[in-house]
C-alpha cells in the first residue's frame, strides 16, 4: 500500500503528526508495534497521573482531621494499579477512535526502514508486509535508560514500566535519579506506605529546576519521611537475597542500602536501534536522530520527532514537533499556505506531578544571572494565598524572574498545589513578548492559585500588596 505520509510510532508525537497530515489532505498510515498512544498514554503520562491521584487521595485520608473530617482507610494496591491501567486503556481507545475519524490506516507490527520510501512491518505472528510512503516520520520514542552498574532485571531492579504494575506493594524502595519520573514514583510509593530513599548523583534533587524549587521539594519530601541522598552514586547492586542491596558512594564514604526493590529512573534512551537508520545512512548524534528545524533528517523524505530527536523528552514537545514537521511538508507540497514557525525550545513548560507539584518555564535565576541579565526576582509564598490556605496546601511558592532593563519575562518557577495548571500564563505571555506591566494590568481572579503569579511580579517590582 502506498501513502503520502507514514508515521512510525503512535505516541503523542506520532499520532498527532498523523492526524495533522490527514487534515491537510495527505493519505496517511501509522505503524505501531504495541498499543496506540505509545508510552505516554499506556505507560507514562496518563497512567502515572492516575497512580498519583490515588496517592493524593491517600494523603487526604491521612490528614482528614485537618479538614474537620474523621476518615480512615488503607490502600488496596491491586485496585490502585487496576484504576491506572483503566485510565491508560480508555485513552488508548480514544486514539483508536481518532485514527478512524481521520481515516488513518493503522498497521500493527514492528517497522523497519528498508529502502527509500519503504518500511517493512513485521506483525506479532511473524508475517511481513511493506508499507510505502513518500514522507516517513520516525516517532519511535524512548525507554528507560540503563546504566552499566544498574542492569534492570524487571523484578528487583526495575524501570518505570514495571513500577506501574508491581504485583504487590513493596515495603521499601530505593529510587535512583530524581528527575520527574524518580520523584513522582518516590512520592507515590511513599504515600502508599513504602519506606523510600531517593539517590541523586547531582548536588540537589530535580536538578534541572531552579535551586529554590529543589530546596523546597527536598524539605517537603523529608517531612513526608522520604530520605534524600544527593551527591550520591550507586556503585553496585546485589540482588542475590530476598531484596536489593545497593552500595552507594557518598561524600561521607560508602554506605549500603537495603530495600525490596530498586527503581532506576536515570533518564530516557531513544529507540533508534534496529529500525534501519544505519542502512539508509540516517545521521545520529549523541544517541538521537539529527534533524533540522523542520525535523528533516540528512536523508530526504525521512523525518524524526519526539524522544528519538534532540529536543526535550516531553509529550507536549513531541506533539508540537509533529505538527510543525507535517505543516512544513504540507507547505512544500502546496497543501498548506504558509511555512510554520520553528519551535522555541526555551519556552517549553516542564511539569512534575508529585505533591507538591512543580511547574517551570524559561530561565532559572542562576541561568539568567549567568547569561548576564540584571534581574528582578519576586517570590510569593502560598502560605499567603487564600486559595492555598482554604485548600490546606500552603507549601511552596511562585517565583518570577524579569530582566530589569526591558521588563522581559525570563522565567517562572512554581512548586505547590495544582501549579501545573497555572504555568501556561507565563508560556503565553512570553510568546507574546509581554512585560511585567501588562500582566499587572490584567485582572487575576480571586481566590485562585493563578493570582500568585501577579503577586510574585508585584514583589519583584516592589509593589507587593498581599505580603
Amino acid at each position: 500500500m502506498a501513502y503520502d505520509v507514514v508515521v512510525l510510532g503512535s505516541g503523542p508525537g506520532g499520532y498527532v503528526a498523523a492526524i495533522r497530515a490527514s487534515q491537510l489532505g495527505f493519505k496517511t498510515a501509522i505503524i505501531e508495534k504495541e498499543s496506540l498512544g505509545g508510552i505516554c498514554l499506556n505507560w507514562g503520562c496518563i497512567p502515572t497521573k492516575a497512580l498519583l491521584k490515588s496517592a493524593q487521595v491517600m494523603d487526604y485520608i491521612n490528614h482528614s482531621k485537618d479538614f474537620g473530617i474523621e476518615a480512615s482507610g488503607t490502600p488496596d494496591f491491586a485496585a490502585v494499579i487496576k484504576r491506572s491501567r483503566g485510565a491508560a486503556d480508555k485513552m488508548s481507545k480514544g486514539v483508536q477512535f481518532l485514527m478512524k475519524k481521520n481515516k488513518i490506516d493503522v498497521v500493527m507490527g514492528f517497522g523497519k526502514l528498508k529502502a527509500k520510501g519503504q518500511i517493512e512491518v513485521t506483525a506479532a505472528d511473524g508475517s511481513k508486509q511493506v508499507v510505502e510512503g513518500k514522507h516517513i516520520i520516525v516517532a519511535t520514542g524512548g525507554r528507560s535508560r540503563e546504566l552499566p552498574n544498574l542492569k534492570q532485571d524487571g523484578k528487583k531492579v526495575i524501570g518505570y514500566r514495571e513500577a506501574m504494575v508491581l504485583p504487590q506493594q513493596p515495603k521499601s524502595m530505593i529510587v535512583v535519579g530524581s528527575g520527574a519520573i524518580g520523584v513522582e514514583f518516590g512520592y507515590f510509593y511513599s504515600s502508599l506506605g513504602a519506606k523510600v530513599t531517593i539517590v541523586e548523583f547531582m548536588p540537589r534533587i530535580v536538578p534541572v529546576e531552579d535551586e529554590d524549587i529543589s530546596k523546597e521539594l527536598e524539605k517537603n519530601f523529608k517531612k513526608k519521611g522520604i530520605d534524600v541522598l544527593t551527591n550520591a552514586e550507586v556503585t553496585s547492586v546485589d540482588t542475590s537475597g530476598s531484596g536489593v542491596k545497593a552500595k552507594i558512594k557518598t561524600a561521607n564514604g560508602e554506605i549500603t542500602l537495603e530495600a525490596d526493590v530498586l527503581l532506576s529512573a536515570v533518564g530516557v534512551a531513544a529507540n533508534i536501534e534496529g529500525i534501519g537508520l544505519e542502512e539508509l545512512g540516517v545521521k545520529t548524534e549523541k544517541g538521537k536522530i539529527a534533524v533540522d528545524k523542520y525535523y528533516q533528517t540528512n536523508v530526504p523524505g525521512i523525518y524524526a520527532i519526539g524522544d528519538c530527536a534532540p529536543g526535550q523528552a516531553l509529550a507536549h514537545v513531541a506533539s508540537k514537533e509533529g505538527i510543525i514537521c507535517v505543516e512544513n511538508i504540507g507547505y512544500n507540497e502546496k497543501k498548506y499556505n504558509h511555512q510554520p514557525e520553528g519551535l522555541d525550545y526555551n519556552n517549553v513548560p516542564g511539569c512534575t506531578y508529585c505533591t507538591p507539584e512543580i511547574a517551570s518555564v524559561g530561565l532559572t535565576e542562576k541561568q539568567a544571572r549567568d547569561a548576564g541579565y540584571d534581574v528582578k526576582v519576586g517570590k510569593f509564598p502560598f502560605s499567603a494565598s487564600g486559595k492555598a490556605v482554604g485548600a490546606g496546601h500552603t507549601e511552596g511558592f511562585t517565583k518570577v524572574i524579569f530582566d530589569a532593563k526591558y521588563g522581559e519575562w525570563l522565567g517562572t518557577h512554581m512548586i505547590g498545589y495544582n501549579v501545573t495548571e497555572v504555568i501556561v500564563e507565563t508560556v503565553v505571555a512570553r510568546k507574546l513578548e509581554t512585560t511585567y506591566h501588562e500582566v499587572l494590568n490584567s485582572i487575576h481572579p480571586h481566590p485562585t492559585m493563578s493570582e500568585s503569579v501577579k503577586d510574585a511580579i508585584e514583589v519583584a517590582y516592589g509593589e507587593a500588596i498581599h505580603l
